[in-house]
């Protein structure tokens, strides 16, 4: 459970999630990253007690890419939704399916988003 972690071990958890990326955040990155948004991302990216996979802070969006993983976790992620809209953040969440299997829809999700 994310309470349990300090910053330091949530800076070394972000850090070992951006290593160990899976596909689907790969393919988020090089969008966001080459597609010439027009905004700077930051991936794996600390806003209090949680971790979020993309982060543009000119816009206050967030992008979550959800696994199989994320079916049991809806509660907490839930309320971790929740607690970062009410911050002010916009939060999309793109399932990996998704990203693997349709990557210029997921850019369209995402440039709608910007705007």
């Amino acid at each position: 459970m994310f309470t349990k972690y300090s910053r330091i071990d949530l800076t070394d958890l972000a850090r070992d999630n951006r290593l160990g990326a899976t596909k689907a955040e790969r393919v988020v990155w090089f969008l966001v990253r080459n597609k010439k948004m027009g905004y700077r991302f930051r991936r794996q990216h600390q806003i209090g007690k949680y971790i979020v996979d993309f982060f543009c802070s000119e816009k206050n969006l967030i992008i979550e890419c959800d696994g199989g993983q994320h079916d049991e976790g809806k509660p907490k992620d839930d309320v971790r939704t929740k607690f970062l809209e009410s911050k002010g953040y916009k939060v999309i969440r793109l399932w990996n399916n998704e990203v693997l299997g349709n990557a210029e829809g997921v850019y369209t999700v995402i440039m709608l988003a910007l705007k």
